[in-house]
């Protein structure tokens, strides 16, 4: 049995009425929908061999019709790609770029923010990281005595983000400490990529600043192996969702490792990536993660996602997220009075 045009429209229709209701849709209400241009009699029998093709579920003795996990696959790899299928919202283009004005451009603070923004206007959770390419590196680095035992160790990107670790000094630090380590620094670590930090290299500068300085040292290679930083913003969202909340720890936990978190939102080229909770591992039924990338200029690129449950507004909220990831990659970029084309 093939899906046909009606049959398509058919399966549009239950996702926008399943989302806006959160309750199984009827042969009435679908009829409504369609301005009674088809029949009850028809569409039941539409539900019924949609149902047979997998793409709809009846939940429990329920007359009416839910999408199952393949009918939302299918709706999100055929419908909602469709050339005129979404567009944003005049109104939430103004929103957004209010928002942006106020952000901070320095990259870890903007991905955070813009999470933040995307999630208050949105009321899902939202995740955003900072730019990241393969050859991502530490440019400068400047070590500040923060107290008589402790030194700031601050890392400035390649990209121009920040990156800071505290160490502790046991015999307490010296400002001619911290300028002869921000020396050291700067010629045996600028511009070294993570691969290339071996423990030769590391051993040759703790050994050139002696044991008591180490910890500075030590504090400055995992700024150099540290991952793109990510950030989930309104959890809370998540948590007022029945159908999700149920996977919110298993989330978090996620979200606790930056490489799986990273993993987990990264879009599939430069497209709108949407991935079901049920294909993940492990799984979580109800959850819908829908990820955009974002061009930060010179290379540089991270993504932005909006989390929420399978009943999430896509033809509203899909726009939403492509017009942030736009702005994101402007500002991150410097670009901050360009529109997106």
């Amino acid at each position: 049995m093939a899906m046909d045009a009606r049959k398509q429209r058919i399966l549009e229709a239950i996702v926008a009425l399943y989302a806006s209701a959160g309750e199984p849709v009827g042969s009435g209400l679908l009829a409504s929908y369609f301005d009674m241009a088809l029949s009850s009699a028809t569409l039941r029998n539409e539900m019924a061999a949609l149902t047979k093709l997998g793409l709809l579920e009846q939940p429990h003795t329920s007359a009416g019709r839910v999408p199952s996990p393949k009918g939302y696959r299918y709706y999100l790899d055929h419908l909602l790609q469709a050339p005129n299928a979404i567009h944003l919202e005049d109104e939430d283009r103004e929103q957004i770029d209010q928002l942006f004005r106020s952000m901070d451009v320095e990259p870890e603070k903007l991905a955070q923010s813009a999470a933040r923004a995307l999630a208050e206007i949105t009321h899902c959770a939202a995740a955003a990281t900072t730019p990241r390419s393969e050859d991502l590196c530490i440019a400068h680095f400047e070590v500040v005595q923060v107290g008589r035992y402790s030194a700031a160790v601050l890392a400035v990107t390649s990209a121009g983000g920040v990156r800071t670790r505290v160490a502790r000094i046991e015999t307490g630090l010296t400002r001619s400490d911290a300028l002869e380590l921000s020396q050291l620094l700067n010629r045996g670590l600028t511009f070294v990529a993570p691969e290339d930090l071996t423990p030769m290299l590391t051993g040759s500068l703790v050994m050139a600043v002696g044991e008591r300085l180490a910890p500075v040292v030590l504090a400055a290679e995992a700024l150099v192996r540290t991952d793109p930083q990510v950030y989930l913003e309104g959890a809370q969202y998540l948590a007022q969702m029945p159908d999700v909340r149920q996977n919110l720890g298993t989330l978090l936990e996620v979200f606790s490792d930056s490489e799986a978190a990273n993993e987990l939102i990264e879009p599939d080229g430069g497209k709108v990536t949407a991935t079901l909770g049920s294909d993940l591992d492990p799984q979580m039924p109800g959850l819908c993660i829908v990820s955009k990338r974002y061009l930060a200029g010179g290379g540089l690129t991270g993504s932005i996602a909006l989390l929420g449950s399978n009943r999430m507004e896509f033809q509203r909220l899909i726009p939403i997220l492509d017009y942030f990831a736009n702005k994101l990659g402007q500002w991150m970029s410097g670009k901050k009075q360009e529109e997106p084309q």
